[in-house]
């Protein structure tokens, strides 16, 4: 029992045994370089044998310990090796290193050797260096109410949103950057790891931000050129309805019997209901839903106040009022003033031929008649004016259009 005991001391802690520590994969930027994380174990009677000016480190790549897969000697530099060094200190088992100027023939693997007095020992456990001419993607997380959610879902208006980009920096000098493009006027905080950058965007969630896409990028300033890459969301956001109005087609103003269609638009996430409405005579009166409303044949009953109601889970708004009072000017209407108007024309026609005075000056037929075209040109002059000034261009233009048919049905009732 007690051997047992003092073997099983003697093997898991009082010895020590050769042993390294490193990445099993490291990722390099072609221009940029390249950082080995390493540290060692020796077994303990080699330890007086590991000093400061003795210790000597040597990197492999791609076969064994012969001199021609020789990459880097930490001793003994030379040209048509690798441009590095060990940075870290050997006598204290730590074999960090740095290469220079990497590219595509820094690729492969690589094996470390320890060397120092009596202790040479070469380690078997590698690290795998894949040079891309491309950097690593950032990844960019959405976070509501300091809760992670996933790209795709919806973020309510009003709600504290945090936007990170984080990246994986690799060996640069000078190390890389990130910036966000769509971020008008967005506060963004940074902080950086020894491994890892990140910047922040934070703000509340309003309707101008529904669908805009944020880009988050990492830039590499190297010496011959500038290498980046991007990764980005989009953001979702449900609100309550904005904007509401309603358009008329062909106008607000119309004759009698045409066709007139009422639209509502409005501005809402998600996808609102809309209800129609009319103020007529002090009454309030539910008219029918969706966005349209359509009125075939329009007459005087029409009259009205005309406004829609926009309304999803979220919210309610009213469109301003839309009046239809100016229906007034009907085809009855015009056909009636017409009726009237000639009726004061012809009257006027006979006092002026039963007229002694007008009689008497006039020498001819002819000058009975541009008299009574004179008089027939400023009444309609009158008239024109009339309807301009109190109905407006568009009943006017009404009035123009119909004068035609009026003057058919007048002579055909006559």
């Amino acid at each position: 029992m007690i051997s047992y005991m003092f073997a099983l001391c003697v093997v898991g802690v009082c010895c020590r045994d050769f042993n390294i520590s490193l990445p099993q994969n490291i990722q390099a930027l072609n221009g940029s370089c390249v950082i080995i994380k390493c540290r060692f174990e020796i077994h303990e009677q080699y330890d007086k044998n590991l000093t400061e000016s003795a210790a000597k480190g040597l990197w492999f790549k791609d076969g064994d310990k012969t001199n021609d897969h020789l990459v880097l000697n930490s001793t003994d530099p030379q040209p048509s090796r690798f441009n590095g060094k060990i940075t870290g200190n050997l006598h204290e088992k730590n074999c960090t290193t740095i290469f220079y100027n990497v590219s595509s023939k820094h690729t492969g693997r690589y094996y470390f050797r320890i060397e120092s007095g009596g202790l040479k020992y070469f380690y078997t456990m590698n690290t795998s260096i894949n040079v891309t001419d491309s950097p690593p993607k950032p990844t960019v997380q959405l976070y509501v109410e300091q809760k992670e959610v996933q790209d795709q879902e919806e973020v309510l208006e009003g709600r504290s949103v945090s936007l990170r980009c984080s990246a994986e920096t690799l060996c640069s000098s000078p190390p890389p950057t990130l910036t966000w493009s769509s971020t008008p006027r967005i506060p963004l905080s940074e902080s950086s790891r020894l491994e890892e950058l990140i910047s922040d965007l934070n703000f509340t969630a309003t309707h101008r931000q529904h669908r805009v896409t944020f880009t988050c990028t990492i830039t590499y300033q190297l010496q011959d050129e500038t290498k980046t890459a991007q990764d980005n969301i989009t953001l979702h956001v449900q609100y309550s309805p904005k904007n509401t109005s309603v358009s008329v087609l062909p106008s607000s103003s119309v004759l009698e019997g045409s066709s007139v269609t009422l639209t509502c638009s409005s501005d809402a996430n998600p996808a609102v209901n809309y209800t129609w409405s009319r103020e007529s005579e002090g009454q309030m009166e539910q008219l029918q839903t969706g966005d349209t409303l359509t009125f075939n044949r329009t007459d005087l009953k029409h009259r009205g106040w005309y406004y829609c109601t926009a309304q999803n889970q979220h919210g309610t708004q009213n469109s301003s009022v839309i009046t239809m009072t100016q229906i007034l000017f009907t085809h009855s209407f015009v056909t009636n003033f017409m009726f009237i108007i000639y009726i004061l024309m012809i009257s006027v026609l006979l006092l002026v031929l039963s007229s002694s005075h007008w009689l008497e000056k006039a020498s001819s037929k002819t000058e009975i008649i541009s008299i009574y075209i004179y008089i027939y040109i400023y009444i309609y002059i009158y008239i024109y004016i009339y309807i301009y000034i109190h109905s407006g261009p568009k009943i006017f233009e009404q009035f123009w259009t119909l004068q035609p048919h009026i003057m058919s049905e007048y002579y055909h009732i006559r």
